[in-house]
């Protein structure tokens, strides 16, 4: 085992001393679901009873495999057999696929953040997603807001700070800065994470970085975590196999008043491109939770909803809030209107009609689990899926069930297409579906051959042109179906182009537009036999992999991308026309209107840019 030590000045905390030095340990990445995360947790939780100097632990997320209700329950039947205090996060694998939304894991946790203070040195704890769409990580918006609370309750900066993320506090967070910069005011002493399965130091920004290894035992006997023992003027980090050995320290860290020397080395978030954009900004609005949701309008008013479990209005003209409706659980539905009525779905096991003008509720469905998937509006009907395997047909006017189709594979959190009298999704357990749009018979369903359920066509907004259903998927193969049959007409990958999600159509229908995780933008033919690339844009973006379908007006392409940037691209020449930068958090569907586009990103803003 290779020992790293840091070689520095050792200084005692300016008027701090601490009763005592104490141990935790530091358990991440148990994965429960996976191979063997149950059973390496089930060792780690008995070596952890019979160690007689271990004051708490923390569990730095991905806890299961999918975050699913099941895996929930029994890592935290495993964890309840734990006789020391524990405090828990999520990671990005308990909320990315998570089929309540990554609500369950705070009911079953009590919590997704901590703060406490021990022994004379304050722990703070912050999730992390990517929540329910893929893109690098973010600690959401609703996180920094309650650090905010949190230091202002305790406002003595002298205390000794350490601070937890499942991922690193790097440019895998799209956020990172904002902990970062809250770090700072704070007499913080290391910053430690899990998500990269080793044991590994970092520098971010002036304060230590530690990453500690997964607790899967992998390709060893055993799995492991890290033992910490905090001493007044050190930090020692070892490795422990579980019932086995603790090794000697791997890490050795001065703990001192922590000063920001860094002068700030990485490169923050570049907002210049605004600054010659032909997009004006006509005005922004800042939620205090997290937008996972897209936007839709009645021409007046514009509806969205956020991760604190909220659907609202904002005024078109101003972006002024009319009106709020708090729901149980956190939204990721995209919501819908028609004749007055705002349809959306919540993790609180419900699916809503609000009054349009009011937000006052005019009817609510229960369902048995979590509803993720945006409503389709058509011929006054609402059609969505949820997490309890069901896809529905409300009546739009009452919300009252038209028909079920109860045979869908895990969860549905993508927005249904309607062609043909058919109402066209995808769902989390490689489930692709075709159901009668009257009587939710099911007409077609093909599945594209993964056991691995992350491979799902489920994320895509399907496109239908020249009577083909076109999908695309984690896996990089594009497909087209027969829209009537459902019988493969092509399926193909290209190393060249490595499209994901992100994909639309345009104008004239010639063309299916697919973003490539290399961030290119190439159009498809709707006719060809075969994934012909018939027209291609000078775009070029980073490395980009968020699932946010395309949308064209008459005269521009939309093109999203993870990281906060709106691209226009002239769908004749492929020339980008405008950029605009709205933050450095994924952007969701946007709403396109008549030389004006609604778009919101992850971390919670709204902006109408003109063009």
């Amino acid at each position: 085992m290779i020992k790293i030590f840091i070689f520095l000045t050792v200084s005692l905390f300016c008027g701090t001393s601490f009763a005592q030095s104490f141990k935790f340990a530091q358990v991440t990445d148990t994965h429960v679901g996976g191979s063997t995360g149950a059973d390496d947790l089930r060792r780690t939780v008995e070596d952890l009873n019979q160690l007689k100097d271990i004051d708490f632990v923390i569990l730095s997320g991905d806890v299961t495999e999918f975050g699913s209700d099941e895996e929930l329950a029994i890592a935290k039947q495993i964890l309840d057999s734990l006789n020391l205090p524990l405090y828990v996060i999520p990671g990005n694998h308990d909320s990315n696929w998570s089929e309540s939304g990554a609500n369950s894991f705070r009911k079953v946790f009590g919590a997704e953040s901590f703060f406490f203070e021990h022994k004379g040195i304050q722990f703070i704890g912050t999730t992390s997603g990517p929540n329910m769409r893929m893109s690098p990580g973010q600690i959401p918006r609703e996180n920094l807001v309650w650090m905010d609370s949190v230091f202002k309750a305790n406002p003595d900066k002298e205390t000794p700070l350490i601070a937890i993320n499942h991922y690193p506090l790097d440019s895998s967070l799209n956020n990172w800065f904002e902990k970062i910069d809250r770090l700072k005011q704070r007499n913080i002493q290391v910053a430690t994470c899990g998500h990269g399965h080793q044991n590994r130091l970092y520098d971010w920004e002036g304060i230590p970085g530690v990453m500690v290894r997964s607790n899967l035992q992998a390709k060893e006997k055993v799995g492991g975590y890290n033992i910490i023992t905090i001493q007044p003027d050190s930090i020692f980090f070892q490795t422990r196999r579980p019932l086995l050995s603790t090794e000697d320290y791997w890490l050795k860290l001065p703990l001192k008043k922590f000063q920001d020397v860094s002068g700030q080395a990485v490169k923050r978030p570049d907002y210049s491109v605004n600054y010659k954009s032909k997009a004006k900004l006509l005005w922004e609005y800042q939620d205090h939770g997290d937008i996972g949701a897209g936007i839709t309008s009645n021409g007046k008013l514009l509806f969205t909803a956020n991760t604190v479990g909220e659907v609202y209005a904002l005024r078109l003209a101003d972006g002024k809030k009319m009106w709020s409706y708090k729901t149980g659980g956190k939204v990721y539905s995209t919501p819908a209107v028609d004749k007055g009525i705002v349809v959306v779905g919540s993790s609180d096991h419900f699916i809503y009609g609000l009054d349009a003008k009011t937000g006052t509720v005019r009817w609510k469905t229960e369902t048995s689990k979590a509803v993720l998937g945006s409503p389709q509006l058509y011929k006054g009907k609402a059609y969505i899926g949820g997490s309890d395997g069901v896809f529905r047909c409300l009546d739009l006017l009452t919300g009252k069930v038209v028909w079920t189709f109860e045979g869908v594979k895990n969860y549905v959190s993508t927005l249904p297409t309607i062609a043909d009298n058919k109402v066209i999704f995808g769902s989390w357990g490689n489930g692709f579906y075709a159901l009668d749009v009257n009587t939710g018979q099911l007409m077609w369903e093909w599945n594209n051959g993964h056991a691995n359920r992350m491979f799902s066509v489920a994320a895509c907004y399907p496109v239908v042109a020249n009577n083909r259903v076109f999908v695309v998927a984690p896996d990089r193969y594009m497909t087209a179906l027969e829209l009537q049959t459902g019988k493969v007409i092509w399926r193909e990958k290209k190393e060249l182009y490595r499209v994901r999600e992100s994909m639309g159509l345009s104008r004239d229908k010639k063309f299916i537009y697919a973003k490539t995780m290399d961030g290119e933008l190439v159009g498809i033919s709707a006719k060809a036999d075969s994934m012909t690339i018939d027209w291609k844009s000078s775009l070029q973006l980073p490395y980009d992999i968020v699932p946010t379908a395309i949308y064209s007006s008459s005269s521009l392409v939309f093109v999203p991308s993870n990281s906060g940037l709106l691209s226009a691209v002239n769908p004749k020449s492929g020339d980008v026309a405008w950029q605009y930068k709205i933050s450095n958090a994924m952007i969701n569907p946007p709403l396109v209107l008549k030389n004006k586009v609604v778009v919101s990103t992850m971390d919670g803003k709204i902006v109408l840019l003109q063009y």
